[in-house]
């Protein structure tokens, strides 16, 4: 008899067992719900609206979002470096060009000018690899429906739209800083035998002539690079 209530207590443990497994297993389920319910929550109202800079998770957030912390790191770390290459790359470029008025400012902006475009080179190669590494990541996730198409939505607008500018741009707006570098090399060549005459400058030889009129052509084919960096730093790209 005894050996019959142990069988029964035994098989009613094991389905008690077997429910508070079941029960554990549902529990996570909701909760891998819940936040995925969360991070779409964000996604739309707060990174949708936020302009060119994205917040950083709260330690909260990342608890509430679980696993999709990771997910936003991938746009979040984009956007920190589209703001570096705008903030220290673009914009010491575009303010340099942009002080430019008169022959003579190749001169005397053209160390500025040449420190300035070192760091853009530099940003510019960190873009290039942070787009990469974006989109490697990205292709990597494994999204339920519903966050896949709020999370491509927010890719779009803070990763593909901006790397579409900026990369071509880049290198465009450096050449352009680069032959204004080579007009003030140029010209402090030519020590004394150079002349300033406010926005004229004159030279004694054609030949000295010739290789300016040469640079000058060169900044000019580049010369909208110049305007439509302007654009990109006062629009903030996103």
């Amino acid at each position: 008899m005894a050996s019959g209530i142990s069988r029964v207590w035994m098989r009613t443990g094991m389905l008690f067992s077997a429910a508070l497994l079941m029960f554990s297993l549902t529990a996570c389920g909701d909760k891998e719900g819940d936040q995925r319910k969360a991070f779409i929550d964000f996604l739309q109202n707060t990174v949708m609206r936020s302009g060119e800079h994205l917040p950083s998770l709260s330690e909260n957030q990342k608890q509430n979002f679980g696993k999709y912390a990771g997910d936003y790191a991938i746009i979040y770390g984009f956007s920190q470096q589209v703001n570096k290459a705008v903030d220290q790359g673009m914009r010491p470029v575009v303010d340099e060009l942009s002080a430019i008025h008169v022959p003579q400012d190749y001169l005397t902006r053209r160390e500025s000018l040449r420190q300035a475009n070192g760091a853009l080179v530099i940003v510019t190669q960190q873009l290039e690899s942070a787009k990469m590494q974006a989109d490697s990541s990205k292709a990597a996730l494994k999204q339920e429906e519903d966050l896949k198409k709020v999370y491509d939505g927010v890719y779009d607008k803070v990763v593909t739209q901006p790397a579409n500018q900026l990369v071509p741009l880049l290198p465009k707006l450096q050449a352009l800083s680069q032959g204004a570098v080579e007009a003030g090399d140029f010209l402090q060549q030519q020590g004394t035998r150079v002349t300033f005459n406010n926005s004229a400058v004159q030279f004694p030889t054609q030949d000295q002539v010739t290789q300016y009129n040469a640079l000058m052509s060169t900044l000019s084919a580049n010369a909208q690079a110049l305007n439509q960096a302007q654009a990109a730093v006062q629009s903030g790209l996103q």
